[in-house]
């Protein structure tokens, strides 16, 4: 096996498409087919089922697949040290976002470390705790913002922050006359809440599942502006960050009665390289916060 090889094999995984797969790699497709066919010779393997015009993994398949993409990865990663010790590269940071930190938590850190390192590229990705996490493992981001429950033994993480996540109503709600609001009341109401995937919508699922709750929620969606109209003009409430509701208005945060507090984490590859710039910025934020 060699890299081109791998490489090849790994995108007809993902893919699940030779034709697709030699698009994204920009070869024949003929000249794919015959790479695929070359691997399996030499490794006397099958390793995708062809049946019915479907290209599926075997299960000698899924095993090379994992140990491809780390091999893969190894080779991104010795490239990019490489190319800083020759001074080849000025460096890029690709970062994990949530939504609600993203807008309300990161914006100065963002501008602050681009004005003391302006030759360095942000790329931001918007994402819930479950994307931002396999990202990380796929090595499609460096760094990225979870939460810190169940976070899996392949990476590394810092504690960031600790947030209080509150109910949130419109001013116009009878709720909002409340000093705390308990779960029962909270989950009779009317709900707008993230999709599956983001830290506080997993808070709120394991919550549900652990009590026997059944949230009614009538709103569903990762737009976080979408989400602060539909409450500000009280057509549901939703549970978010308390840090949200300091720079919004015509909203009313309500603790809960017992208080919930999420511990917010920046995380990495155990095994992966870190780059120059990525530990700059890991140094910045530590100084930000």
């Amino acid at each position: 096996m060699d890299i081109r090889q791998l490489t090849y094999f790994v995108a007809v995984a993902e893919t699940r498409n030779v034709t697709q797969a030699a698009k994204k790699l920009h070869i024949a497709q003929p000249a794919l087919s015959v790479a695929i066919k070359k691997l399996e010779s030499q490794l006397d393997l099958t390793l995708f089922d062809r049946k019915d015009r479907r290209i599926i993994l075997t299960p000698e398949g899924e095993v090379l697949l994992h140990h491809a993409r780390l091999i893969l990865q190894q080779v991104n990663d010795a490239n990019t040290a490489l190319k800083e010790l020759k001074g080849l590269a000025k460096g890029e940071v690709r970062l994990g976002l949530p939504s609600m930190l993203g807008s309300y938590y990161f914006p100065e850190i963002l501008m602050g470390f681009k004005s003391q390192y302006p030759d360095l590229k942000l790329t931001i990705v918007e994402a819930g705790t479950e994307s931002i996490r396999r990202m990380l493992l796929s090595g499609e981001l460096d760094l990225g913002i979870i939460h810190c429950l169940e976070t899996p033994d392949s990476l590394e993480t810092e504690h960031l922050l600790s947030s209080q996540m509150v109910a949130v109503v419109s001013e116009d709600n009878p709720l909002a006359q409340q000093t705390n609001l308990d779960f029962d009341t909270f989950f009779a109401q009317e709900l707008a809440m993230f999709k599956p995937g983001y830290f506080h919508r997993e808070f709120i699922d394991r919550f549900c599942q652990q009590h026997h709750f059944t949230p009614n929620i009538a709103f569903e969606t990762n737009l976080l502006p979408l989400i602060l109209k539909i409450v500000r003009r009280d057509f549901a409430i939703t549970a978010l960050l308390e840090m949200v509701t300091q720079h919004e208005s015509g909203l009313v945060p309500l603790p809960f009665s017992e208080p919930v507090y999420l511990n917010i984490a920046i995380a990495w590859r155990k095994h992966g390289y870190l780059s120059l710039a990525d530990r700059a910025f890991m140094e910045f934020m530590k100084k930000a916060r």
